[in-house]
């Protein structure tokens, strides 16, 4: 995920070791809650593929996860040029299509992730978290350990870590669309409901219940539609 603020107010985000990071920045896939503290911000927030981030951000996701880099650091003076024509541009659709320029301008084909750790990221995100690695690997036609470290090399995660957010990302959208916890937990493959409780609050730091009531998610799907290459 990449944060770029806008406005004269930027975000705070705290890191699992417990350091403030203020401004834009770009995060790996984290499997904790990131504490994050906004003053009337005004900012674009950019879910990237793990299997293309690395292409985009220029450095391999295992290097980001369980960290926040500014984007200075690893953009320069692009992140700099990138906020102030954001800032100079007030319609949203056309901040959006000057987003889409800045990416498709940094991508490099040769830093995405190897076709086979894409199809295993794909087969995770189809199955909403619901597949066995031994699967995954057999698909490929590696074995365990060798795709249990590849993937966790290319995407900062192991398999199954990934598959858990996988499963939580698809849990608590549904609860956002005020579905039963209860059939959510068993539709998303959660053992029971207290299973899908503690999911969501290692993940968000919070109840089901204000989880769900955050308003970044009730527009997560809208802002951000599913589309090859770019989201998710």
């Amino acid at each position: 995920m990449v944060g770029v603020d806008i406005g004269e107010h930027c975000f705070d985000v705290r890191d699992s070791t417990g350091r403030t990071h203020s401004g834009s920045a770009a995060l790996g896939l984290i499997d904790y809650a990131a504490p994050v503290r906004v003053r009337a911000v005004e900012c674009v927030q950019i879910r990237l593929s793990p299997v293309v981030a690395p292409a985009v951000l220029g450095v391999p996701l295992a290097e980001l996860t369980g960290n926040i880099v500014g984007l200075d650091d690893l953009w320069g003076q692009d992140a700099a040029r990138l906020r102030e024509r954001l800032h100079e541009t007030p319609r949203w659709p056309d901040r959006f299509a000057l987003i889409e320029t800045a990416l498709s301008a940094r991508f490099r084909d040769d830093r995405r992730a190897d076709p086979e750790i894409a199809w295993a990221w794909h087969q995770l995100r189809a199955g909403r978290g619901r597949f066995r690695v031994e699967h995954l690997a057999t698909g490929i036609g590696w074995s365990r350990q060798r795709l249990w470290s590849r993937f966790r090399t290319q995407i900062g995660l192991t398999p199954k870590r990934a598959a858990m957010l996988v499963r939580f990302d698809h849990a608590v959208h549904q609860l956002v669309q005020g579905r039963p916890p209860a059939q959510v937990a068993a539709d998303s493959g959660y053992a029971d409901q207290s299973h899908l409780h503690r999911d969501v609050r290692e993940f968000t730091g919070a109840p089901p219940a204000t989880a769900a009531g955050e308003p970044w998610l009730a527009v997560d799907d809208r802002a951000w539609p599913s589309a090859p290459g770019t989201t998710r």
